[in-house]
């Protein structure tokens, strides 16, 4: 008998990872879709399609369908997902793969339901939710079963959730619409404004790499940062340094550090003396900004430490869920 095949998805502002059982991650690719602008057929999807950022003829459109955790364009991201779905699961399933989806922890009913019936009309049998700090916890191996409380922090690319997580579910939880695109968002913002510079999504998120540190360090790197000029409209180079940088990232570096600081606030005493001895999870993306679990430790107090593999922690977590459902289902969302 051939069974339906399994699948997890982190179907993330910036990027999607499904997880097979056996197999690990099979897929990282961009969440991002070339369409034609002519009859709206989809021209690429992921990477193919990241390649044409900002260097399309008007006959084609390069699209983002998910923004800040959530579905912005529900059509195209049926069609993302459709893609991704029929690339992880081949041929050899009966009746559609299941799938685990995470969402984010803030979303509301009607976002939920949009995520679960873009996978259903994807091709998927059945669609579970998983709230996003849940699958992380359980992709960096936090025992969430324990009564013993666990310090999530999941910084992607649109969201940042922070999580206590015990039982298997979570006790306190916060979510803020802000994550590695808002970063990158304000370092672009920064060399126009001050170097009248203007610089595409991809190359803020190469300064951000090279340069971005989450505190000022004692050696102040520089980069050359080419782009056009605002005034003459000609290309142009300028050098920055990763003091400026810090500068620039401190506004969104700031609203995490309020998300964690309002999870702990909120957590009760019993868990909260559980989190002081076992410090914090750093998950994500966002977690490979120097110094970021730094910035988190100083500001709070608590030890913070970056997960093993942060960038695939909910991908794993969400293929590890489906495998435990009878265990995990009344903190997953199946309606």
């Amino acid at each position: 008998m051939i069974f339906s095949k399994r699948i997890g998805i982190d179907l993330g502002t910036a990027n999607v990872l499904v997880f097979t059982k056996g197999k690990g991650i099979i897929l990282n690719e961009p969440s991002v879709v070339a369409i034609s602008t002519k009859d709206g057929s989809i021209k690429a999807v992921g990477a193919e399609a990241r390649d044409m950022l900002g260097r399309t003829p008007e006959t084609i459109e390069v699209i983002r369908p998910m923004k800040n955790g959530v579905i912005a364009d529900y059509v195209i991201t049926e069609q993302m997902l459709r893609y991704f779905i029929s690339k992880a699961a081949g041929r050899f399933s009966l009746g559609g793969p299941e799938v685990m989806i995470c969402i984010p922890a803030g979303v509301t009913t009607v976002e939920m339901r949009a995520v679960r019936d873009a996978a259903l009309n994807a091709g998927a049998k059945h669609a579970w939710l998983i709230r996003e700090p849940l699958a992380a916890a359980i992709g960096a191996d936090v025992p969430v079963a324990s009564p013993s409380g666990n310090l999530v922090i999941d910084v992607g690319g649109g969201t940042t959730e922070v999580a206590v997580i015990a039982l298997n579910g979570i006790v306190v939880g916060a979510s803020v619409r802000v994550g590695g695109n808002r970063i990158d968002d304000e370092i672009a913002n920064y060399m126009k404004r001050k170097y009248s510079l203007m610089v595409g999504d991809r190359t803020a998120e190469e300064i951000k790499i090279t340069i971005g540190s989450a505190i000022r360090t004692e050696d102040n790197a520089a980069m050359e940062v080419r782009g056009r000029d605002q005034v003459s409209g000609l290309p142009r180079t300028v050098t920055v340094h990763s003091h400026e940088i810090t500068d620039a990232m401190r506004d969104p570096l700031n609203s995490i550090l309020g998300a964690v600081q309002t999870v702990l606030e909120d957590t009760p005493p019993e868990l909260a003396s559980d989190i002081i001895d076992k410090g914090m999870v750093l998950t994500g993306g966002g977690a490979l900004l120097r110094n970021l679990d730094q910035l988190l430790s100083r500001a709070t107090g608590v030890p913070c430490t970056i997960a093993e593999n942060p960038l695939n922690c909910v991908a794993i977590g969400t293929g590890i869920a489906l495998e435990h459902l009878d265990i995990l289902r009344d903190s997953l969302s199946d309606e």
